[in-house]
């Protein structure tokens, strides 16, 4: 039958109903709070227990706060700084949530500190962290570890610390309590940063906590690497308490600091930094400083390194005071090692930020300051704060970027559930089934895939095309399908191809065969009964060419007595109304809106940017010729949905035409490869807004909130009643609820959408289709 769609915009309960929805969503999120007294992290957390928290309005930009080891979809809000910690289930797909013992628990401690995330599998375990202002730009990336004894082993256990590919540090605990934080300013070549725990056999690796903030500026500098923080210090403090946020605009965290012989400075007046300084101090920082008791001493203090081969970066932050009588001047120079080191003469500016650092990296087993006064000055030297940093030098380059897309592509094409996180070939050891070439300076490359008996299904991946160095490929006992691809004799230094017990059809392609009786290439084909040799194929063919000449002669005289029964039947269909069936409309009416899966190849960069997966499979971002975004909705050949829901989704689309409901550009069919294209909504759906999931979101306004319930509550009423016979979406949630750029919403994800004549069919059904607790009690 033809489905007739009309623009009826009539308003019914549905506004009520998804308002109240929405409204109900927000009042839940607004929980009481439970305190807890003062920490290193903070003075208490407003706990939200399992629902989820809005992002504050003050947070820091960018800033990414994970509490390891929470359940999932678990957050709260540390009510000192305001942040909003989330779980770590999102950034790593390895590990085992734990709690720390009771004894080494109290309501001093930071919730934080209170579980951790323990890993007992594997050598290396990878956090993944996607920061919104990606590569090119400084971070600072801090990882805390409390033991807590929480395995009941009373082993406290050792291990190392990864940025990337690169060492950053080894992770040492003195007892159970104790507190390490490690803390590094780095800036990422690419937009994924991997924090990776290496088991070096001295106690399975943990975590705590792992905080991300991002620097807007450069003023930390380093001519190559990045620097992990060697001392941060507040001289002179008169609480003798930590600083961070909201204190400090970058969530630096500075520690107390007062030496013998020396006196506190302090004053009421604030400091501001932010506008004089691309350090952007925190005037809690800068309005307390140390002096030497003896207005003639100097102010020494020393740093025992042990190594000598270490590089350092220092900087020293000034301000004066004290308004200076006319009589008064406070001049000062500094030596490292007895050396001059920075300016020869300071003057600090009264109440205003300045900084003095070395351009070059200094080294030395010791590092031994002295702040001493000029000849023409008259009051001794004073230090504010003092930051000293250690280069990390990233001399192990990351795996080959051609490598590191076609794997991932690889990964999710298969959806493969092994342990593959962080780099592809490092740290320490590659991913389980692959094996690298690495020389340690050059980028490593994929020579070796083995994904044998790994429960793959579908074709063999276009992507393993992008792994050019690879020398052996094992995709033995599976369940592939299709033909072996052409493009695997194109690998010029493969020289063992694997694909034995398989379902896969068709013909060995000639050049892989070429080079197998050359003595090239090891070749394994056995085990996929429709898959023949070029040489079988050619006896079938002469077996069955009688048969076939036969049955084609007798199918002539066949058709040709259809096509004239078919032209006196056309005259009597031509005087009756059309109507036709969603499975006939699907193939007239969708041909001119049909891509070929090299288009789809084409339009999503070689299927690059993942946006989002669900029950059909991964959905890609895309660029048409035009210029125009789409999103690309590919059906995953593991998945549990298959062409019916596929046809449904796609038939309604190309039905319905209305500003709340998504739109359908075209799709793909193309074998087993099937995929729908829409226009790209680039505001994401609504789930994310109400649950806070994107940290890089503002809070919706009211008004806000009421315009999208009301575009939701009108797509739904132009469905049940603008279209004839009715469309009942059976899916309806606000993770199916898409946005715009302008939060203009629309209704998405049709797959379990069913048309209701009302003169044929009842409005009861008994199968149960879409999200449990989403179900339209229509």
């Amino acid at each position: 039958m033809f489905v007739e769609c009309r623009g009826t915009y009539a308003w019914s309960s549905k506004v009520c109903l998804i308002f109240l929805q929405v409204f109900a969503l927000t009042i839940s999120m607004e929980e009481s709070v439970a305190l807890a007294s003062d920490g290193v992290f903070g003075d208490s957390e407003s706990v939200i227990n399992h629902k989820p928290a809005r992002r504050k309005l003050d947070d820091i930009a960018g800033s990414i706060n994970i509490d390891c080891g929470i359940p999932e979809d678990f957050k709260y809000i540390d009510a000192k700084t305001g942040l909003q910690y989330t779980s770590d289930a999102g950034f790593i797909s390895s590990g085992i949530n734990k709690n720390i013992s009771s004894k080494f628990s109290s309501t001093t401690l930071h919730k934080s500190l209170t579980n951790v995330r323990r890993f007992p599998q594997g050598k290396r375990n990878c956090y993944t962290l996607r920061p919104p202002e990606g590569h090119g730009t400084m971070y600072l990336i801090r990882a805390s570890f409390m033991y807590g004894n929480y395995d009941e082993l009373n082993q406290v256990p050792q291990f190392d610390l990864y940025i990337g590919v690169n060492m950053w540090d080894s992770v040492k605990l003195d007892n159970a309590s104790h507190l390490v934080m490690k803390e590094i300013l780095h800036a990422p070549s690419d937009d994924d940063i991997y924090v990776c725990l290496v088991n070096i056999g001295c106690g399975e690796p943990f975590i705590s906590s792992l905080e991300v903030r991002h620097f807007h500026d450069s003023s930390y500098r380093t001519e190559s690497g990045s620097l992990a923080l060697y001392r941060r210090l507040d001289a002179g403090s008169t609480t003798n308490e930590i600083v961070r946020f909201k204190d400090d605009a970058y969530d630096r965290i500075w520690f107390p600091y007062n030496l013998p012989d020396c006196e506190s400075l302090n004053t009421t007046v604030p400091i501001d930094s932010h506008a004089e300084t691309e350090y952007k101090l925190p005037s809690k920082v800068m309005t307390t400083a140390i002096r030497p008791m003896n207005s003639s001493a100097s102010l020494d203090f020393d740093f025992y390194i042990g190594d000598s081969t270490l590089e350092f970066y220092v900087y020293m932050h000034f301000a004066e005071l004290e308004a200076l009588q006319e009589n008064q001047t406070r001049n000062f120079s500094i030596t490292l090692n007895g050396n001059p080191w920075g300016e020869a003469n300071i003057v600090p500016k009264y109440l205003h930020s300045r900084t003095v650092n070395n351009k070059q990296p200094v080294r030395g087993s010791k590092l031994k300051f002295s702040i001493h006064k000029t000849l023409n000055s008259s009051l001794p030297p004073i230090l504010n704060a003092m930051e000293i940093y250690m280069v990390k030098g990233l001399l192990q380059a990351p795996t080959c970027q051609e490598d590191v897309n076609g794997i991932s592509r690889i990964k999710s094409f298969y959806l493969v559930e092994k342990n593959w996180q962080g780099d592809p070939c490092a740290p320490v050891q590659p991913w389980d089934g692959l094996t690298c070439s690495n020389n340690g300076y050059e980028s490593p490359r994929i020579i070796s895939l083995n994904l044998s008996s790994s429960g793959l299904r579908g074709k063999i991946s276009p992507s393993l095309f992008n792994l050019t160095a690879l020398q052996f490929l094992d995709l033995s006992n599976n369940s592939l399908t299709g033909e072996l691809p052409e493009f695997l004799s194109r690998l010029s230094f493969l020289t063992a191809l694997n694909v034995t017990g398989n379902k896969l059809s068709g013909s060995v392609p000639p050049d892989l065969i070429a080079r197998s009786e050359k003595g090239l290439l090891s070749l394994s084909v056995a085990n996929n009964p429709d898959l023949c040799t070029s040489a079988q194929c050619k006896e079938n063919k002469n077996s069955v060419g009688p048969i076939v000449a036969a049955v084609v002669s007798s199918l002539v005289i066949i058709f040709l007595a259809l096509v004239i029964i078919w032209s006196l039947k056309r005259r009597k269909k031509a005087t009756k109304s059309l109507v036709r069936s969603p499975e006939e409309t699907w193939s007239l009416k969708m041909e001119n809106q049909r891509f070929r899966y090299s288009e789809i190849v084409s339009i999503t960069n070689n299927f690059q940017t993942v946006i989002g997966t669900g029950g059909f499979g991964t959905v890609y971002h895309g660029c048409m010729l035009n210029g125009a975004q789409v999103a690309v909705k590919m059906l995953s050949q593991s998945s549990k949905q298959g062409i019916k829901e596929f046809r449904n989704e796609a038939r309604f689309l190309m039905r319905v035409h209305h500003r709340n409901l998504a739109s359908l550009v075209g799709y793909c069919h193309e074998g087993t490869d099937m995929g729908l294209i829409y226009e790209y909504m680039a505001g994401g759906n609504l789930q994310n807004y109400l649950s806070g999931a994107d940290i890089s979101t503002s809070p919706l306004s009211w008004r806000e909130r009421l315009q999208i319930a009301v575009d939701a509550a009108q797509g739904l009423e132009y469905m049940h009643c603008g279209c004839k016979p009715p469309i009942i979406h059976r899916d309806v949630k606000t993770a199916n609820i898409l946005l715009n750029e302008k939060l203009q919403a629309k209704i998405a994800d049709f797959g379990f959408s069913r048309f209701f004549s009302i003169e044929s069919e009842t409005h009861a059904t008994t199968a149960v289709v879409g999200t449990i607790g989403y179900i339209d009690p229509e």
